[in-house]
C-alpha cells in the first residue's frame, strides 16, 4: 500500500475499477483533490464507470492524454484494511481484483446525491374496501417491520401497479412522506436488560466479553446442543462490542431465519439492526452501504455477502450454524465465509464467534489444535431436555408398496396428534419424486441441457431441471418411445410423502417446507410463524427445517432416509449425514414437553449412524479426523478443483490432458493431479463439463503453484476455466 494519503489536483492516481481489467488505470486527480481510498466516477471509453483510488498513478506514458477522474462520490473512502482484506481474499481465492471490487460495492445509487424522496410506510387509515391487491400492500408493510420503500419497491414487492399504492395514501391506509435518502439507524442500546442466563450461559459470556476487552484478534468456537441458548451467549458478546463502540455483523444462513431473530435482536437492544440479504430492497442496501461506511449501523444481519460491506470499525463477527454449507460461494467469487471472517477480523483487531451445534471438522480441528478457543454449552435452556433418539430397522417393518412412513413412525405421529403435539417428517428431496421413469422402454426423463434427471413437481405439473432451472410441462406420453400412461415415479420427494401423509392421517393439518414452494422468502416466513403458533399437526419439510427454526409444539422428528447422503464420492457425506441428523432431531423437545427423533434406516449398524444415536459426538469428530489425516485430505491437506466448461466436449478434454501433462508448478509442492474426468454433473446449461482435482500438502503454497500452473494457458473459443480453493461440493 502507499504510503501517500492524499493527491492533489492533477496528480496521477491509480484507479481501480469494477470492470474486468487486469490493471489499475492512471487518471488525474480531480478539482480539489482526493483521498487514497476514496470512490470515484472515472472515463472508460465513451463510459462512466465506478472506481477506487489504489495509490499513485504509474505514469510512463504522455501524460497530456491522461484522463481527469470526473468526480468525487459523497460515500465514506474505503479504509486500508478493507483494501488489504479485497486484496487477501483475491490472493487466496485467484480471483481478479475487479471481481473483488464488484463484490464489495453489491448496492445501487452508491453515486446518488444526497436528496429528499418519497418513501411509504404504513398508515393509521383503514381502506373504506378491500380488494386482494390491496392486502397484498398491507401485508408487505407490515412484513417488513415499519422499513420505508419508494413507490416502485412497494409496487413491485406486492405485485400491484403503483395507482394502488397511491390510492391506499389518499385513504390513510398509507402513509407518504418526505425522507432524506439515507438515515442513521437507530441506536441500539447494550445496556438495555436482557433475558436471564443460566450458570452455563453467564460463564460462555463472561469469557467471551473477556476476550472481547482485549481489543486483539481472536475466534471462538461457541458449540452447545441444540436449544441450548447460544443465541443468547452471543447477542451478550454483540452487546459488549457496541458498549466498546465498535461494531458488530451476525451471520445467518437462511434468509427465513431474519424475522425471529430480528424479534430477537430488539427485545434485546430496543431496535432493530441493519439487513443486509436478498430479501432487502435495493433502496435498504444502499442505506446499509452508507451507514456501516460512516459508522450509523451499529450492528447488520445479514447473508455471506455482508462480509465485504464498508465497517468503519468492525469489533465482532458472529457465523452463526458455521458449519452450514451455504456459506461457501459456488459461482463468481468462490469463497468461504466463514473462513473470510476470520480473515477479516484478523486484520482489523476483531472477534469471531463460530456458533454451532454441530460444528465443521474445519473449526472442530482448529479447536483440538489450540487455534480457536472453544466453549461448550451442554445443556438446553429452561426445562427443555435433548430429544430420545432411537432407530427404525427399515428391514423390520412391514412395509406396504410405494409407501415411505412406516407403521412404528406412524403410530408415533398418532400418539403425538391426540396429544395436541406437532410432528415434523423430514426428508432431504425436493419435488415430487427424484426420477420419473417409463414402465414401457425403461426411459428416464431428463433436462435437454443438463446431464441431470428431471425432478416432477406435481403441484406445479411440471418437471424441473435442479441444475440449471429449466422445468416443461409433465407429458402424457413418454418423449421416448411416445407411450402413453407409463409414465411412473420413482422414489419420495417432500410432495409424494406430503400426499402419503395427507392420506396416511386424513383428520390432520399438514404443513409442507421446501425452499422451492414458496414464491418470496416473506410468504416462506409467513409459513414458518404459523406453524410455530401450531397451526399445523404435521410438518414435512425438506433441509430448510434444519436450520435455527423453532417449533415450541414439536415434539416427534421422523427422518424419512436416514442413509440417503451416507454413499457417494464426497468426502464430507459422513460429517454432513451426522451434522444433518443432529440439527433436524434438535427440533424435537425444545419447550417444556420432552421429544423424540426417529430415524428410519436400513443401516442401524452402520459407524455414523450410530454416532448419531449415541451422541457421542466427540467420538465421531475424533474418528473422522484420524480418516481424513490418514488420508492427507481437508482439513488435514489442501484440495483446489479446477472446472474446464465450453460447448463441445472434446476440446475441453485436449486443454484437460495439456494442463494435467504440464503439471510441474504442482509437483514442485508435493502435489498430485487427478484427471481430467468428466464432472460428476457432466453437462449443464449445454456446457460439458471436465474437472481436474488437485491434492496437496497442508503447508503447500497451493495457490501460488496452481497460478503458476494455469498462467501459460490461453483459452480458445468459449472454454472457461474456474477455480475453486479448498471446494464444499464435488459436482
Amino acid at each position: 500500500m502507499s504510503g501517500k494519503e492524499y493527491f492533489d489536483q492533477g496528480e496521477l492516481v491509480a484507479v481501480l475499477t469494477t470492470q474486468p481489467l487486469d490493471r489499475t488505470l492512471d487518471y488525474k486527480a480531480p478539482e480539489g483533490g482526493c483521498f487514497l481510498g476514496a470512490f470515484v466516477e472515472v472515463p472508460l471509453g465513451p463510459r462512466k464507470v465506478l472506481g477506487v483510488v489504489w495509490g499513485p498513478g504509474q505514469g510512463g506514458f504522455d501524460l497530456s492524454k491522461a484522463r481527469s477522474v470526473i468526480r468525487v462520490l459523497e460515500v465514506a473512502p474505503m479504509r486500508e484494511e478493507m483494501r488489504v482484506f479485497l486484496g487477501r481474499v483475491a490472493d487466496y481465492t485467484l480471483t481478479p481484483m475487479p471481481a473483488m471490487l464488484r463484490l464489495a460495492t453489491r448496492a445501487p445509487g452508491l453515486g446518488d446525491p444526497p436528496s429528499m424522496r418519497k418513501v411509504y410506510r404504513l398508515g393509521t387509515g383503514q381502506p373504506d374496501r378491500m380488494t386482494d391487491a390491496r392486502t397484498r400492500v398491507l401485508e408487505v408493510l407490515r412484513d417488513f417491520g415499519g422499513l420505508a420503500f419508494t413507490l416502485k419497491e412497494l409496487a413491485e414487492q406486492a405485485g400491484v401497479t403503483s395507482s394502488v399504492v397511491k390510492g391506499l395514501v389518499k385513504q390513510g391506509a398509507v402513509r407518504e412522506e418526505d425522507s432524506p435518502r439515507d438515515l442513521p439507524y437507530p441506536h441500539l442500546d447494550p445496556d438495555r436488560a436482557g433475558k436471564d442466563l443460566t450458570k452455563d450461559q453467564a460463564a460462555a459470556v463472561a469469557r467471551l466479553q473477556a476476550g472481547q476487552r482485549t481489543g486483539d484478534y481472536g475466534t471462538t468456537l461457541l458449540k452447545g446442543v441444540t436449544g441450548s441458548g447460544k443465541t443468547e451467549v452471543y447477542l451478550e458478546a454483540v452487546a459488549e462490542a457496541l458498549r466498546m463502540g465498535r461494531q458488530a455483523l451476525v451471520l445467518l444462513p437462511e434468509i427465513a431465519l431474519t424475522a425471529e431473530f430480528l424479534t430477537r435482536v430488539e427485545a434485546r437492544f430496543g431496535a432493530r439492526p441493519a439487513e443486509w440479504h436478498s430479501g432487502a430492497t435495493m433502496t435498504e442496501r444502499r442505506r446499509v452501504w452508507r451507514m456501516v461506511g460512516q459508522g450509523d449501523a451499529q450492528l447488520v444481519v445479514g447473508a455471506r455477502s455482508a462480509l465485504f460491506l464498508p465497517f468503519r470499525d468492525l469489533g465482532l463477527v458472529v457465523v452463526d450454524e458455521e458449519h452450514d454449507t451455504s456459506y461457501k460461494q459456488e459461482d463468481g467469487v468462490h469463497y468461504s465465509a466463514r473462513d473470510m471472517a476470520v480473515l477479516r477480523s484478523a486484520i482489523c483487531g476483531g472477534r469471531v464467534i463460530l456458533a454451532s451445534a454441530t460444528p465443521s471438522l474445519e473449526s472442530w480441528a482448529n479447536a483440538e489444535a489450540g487455534k480457536y478457543d472453544r466453549i461448550d454449552l451442554t445443556s438446553r435452556f429452561g426445562d427443555a431436555v435433548l430429544p430420545e433418539m432411537k432407530p427404525i430397522d427399515m428391514r423390520a417393518e412391514q412395509m406396504q408398496p410405494g409407501t415411505w412412513i412406516s407403521p412404528s413412525l406412524r403410530q408415533a405421529v398418532l400418539q403425538r396428534i391426540e396429544r395436541g403435539e406437532q410432528s415434523l417428517l423430514f426428508i432431504n428431496r425436493r419435488g415430487y419424486a427424484p426420477v420419473t421413469l417409463c414402465r414401457a422402454c425403461g426411459e428416464q426423463i431428463a433436462c435437454d441441457h443438463c446431464d441431470a434427471r428431471m425432478v416432477e413437481h406435481r403441484f406445479l405439473k411440471r418437471l424441473m431441471c435442479h441444475q440449471c432451472g429449466e422445468t416443461k410441462p409433465m407429458p402424457d406420453a413418454c418423449p421416448s418411445c411416445g407411450v402413453e400412461g407409463k409414465l411412473a415415479p420413482v422414489g419420495p420427494g417432500i410432495e409424494r410423502l406430503a400426499e402419503e401423509a395427507e392420506a396416511t392421517f386424513s383428520d390432520a393439518r399438514i404443513a409442507m417446507l421446501s425452499s422451492d414452494l414458496f414464491g418470496s422468502a416473506r410468504a416462506l416466513k409467513a409459513k414458518i410463524e404459523e406453524i410455530a403458533k401450531g397451526d399445523a399437526d404435521i410438518i414435512i419439510g425438506t433441509q430448510l427445517v434444519a436450520k435455527g427454526h423453532n417449533f415450541p409444539k414439536l415434539t416427534l422428528v421422523g427422518v424419512i432416509d436416514a442413509d440417503l447422503s451416507l454413499h457417494g464420492a464426497d468426502l464430507r457425506a459422513a460429517e454432513r449425514t451426522f451434522q444433518l441428523m443432529r440439527q433436524v432431531a434438535g427440533r424435537a423437545g425444545r419447550a417444556d414437553k420432552p421429544g423424540q427423533a426417529l430415524l428410519q434406516t436400513f443401516q442401524p449398524e452402520h459407524p455414523v449412524i450410530r454416532a448419531i444415536l449415541s451422541g457421542d459426538e466427540e467420538g465421531f469428530w475424533k474418528a473422522e479426523a484420524a480418516g481424513r489425516q490418514a488420508a492427507g485430505v481437508p482439513p488435514y491437506g489442501r484440495m483446489a478443483g479446477i472446472v474446464l466448461s465450453g460447448p463441445e466436449v472434446a476440446p475441453v478434454f485436449d486443454v484437460g490432458n495439456a494442463m494435467a501433462r504440464n503439471d510441474a508448478p504442482l509437483r514442485e509442492i508435493g502435489a498430485q493431479v487427478f484427471g481430467p474426468a468428466p464432472a460428476p454433473i457432466a453437462r449443464i446449461r449445454g456446457r460439458h463439463r471436465v474437472r481436474l482435482l488437485v491434492k496437496a500438502p497442508k503447508g503447500g503454497p497451493i495457490q501460488d503453484a496452481i497460478a503458476r500452473w494455469i498462467a501459460p494457458l490461453r483459452l480458445k473459443g468459449d472454454i472457461r476455466l474456474t477455480v475453486d480453493i479448498d471446494p464444499q461440493s464435488f459436482y
